[in-house]
């Protein structure tokens, strides 16, 4: 299983959670080689494989060395979760400069397109691949807005929201599921990169069920879309938010 982004928060839940299922795990990083590489450690000596990888995921060339690294040292891939995000300051959209919007969707929409591209080649039966997985990370932000905070995020993971859908169908009979949750306020590092570092402990008690999730609720559900429980679904966008 490869996952992107998957130095911190709900990323490295899900690594930890998917060598407890039995996978090999790619932690990908783009800048924080300490947090990863001390995943990695960590699974390793709790007995399991995974390596780190750099790579920036809204850069092609990084993409293809990724993928290409994936196939020299662990081999077949069954998996990849799209989870690389970023998340800028809070912001009115009349306050937006192009910089921010171009790194949003870069990151966000363009990032989870290329590891797409080099997953189908891998698994598609097209390209003679076994079959496989794709598990995007969206949010909840896409179903709300988030108006006067960051609609630039929300309409970035709106355009996942659609991309899981397109390309489900476009990959159901080539033996490939491709799903997607959708957090909602989840406790991670995420909101600090935004400003708000104490965001989802403001904002819990505000939900149906009056608490923030954790990111290894979300890693359950991201495990349970690509285990064999989940056979029969593609196409699908797992809420994860409380209620919201």
């Amino acid at each position: 299983m490869l996952i992107t982004g998957a130095g911190r928060g709900i990323g490295a839940a899900t690594a930890w959670l998917a060598f407890e299922r039995g996978y090999s795990v790619v932690v990908n990083y783009r800048e924080n080689a300490d947090s990863a590489l001390g995943l990695v450690s960590k699974i390793r000596g709790a007995g399991g494989h995974a390596i780190a990888v750099q790579a920036d995921v809204s850069k092609a060339g990084d993409v293809e060395r990724l993928f290409r690294t994936v196939d020299d040292e662990l081999g077949n891939l069954a998996v990849l979760v799209n989870n690389a995000g970023v998340v800028d300051r809070k912001s009115r959209v009349d306050q937006m400069d192009e910089s921010r919007l171009n790194r949003m969707m870069a990151v966000n929409v363009v990032g989870s397109f290329l590891c797409a591209v080099q997953a189908v080649k891998r698994m598609s039966s097209v390209h003679g691949g076994k079959g496989g997985c794709i598990v995007n990370v969206s949010s909840a932000a896409s179903k709300h807005g988030s108006p006067h905070e960051y609609v630039d995020y929300a309409a970035s993971k709106a355009a996942i929201d659609t991309f899981t859908l397109g390309l489900a169908r476009e990959v159901a009979a080539e033996g490939i599921r491709v799903n997607a949750v959708r957090p909602g306020v989840i406790t991670t590092e995420i909101h600090a990169s935004g400003g708000d570092p104490h965001r989802a402990e403001r904002m819990g008690p505000e939900l149906p069920m009056r608490r923030p999730g954790a990111a290894e609720e979300v890693a359950n559900a991201i495990l349970w879309l690509a285990s064999s429980a989940a056979s029969y679904c593609t196409g699908a966008i797992l809420d994860v938010a409380g209620g919201r």
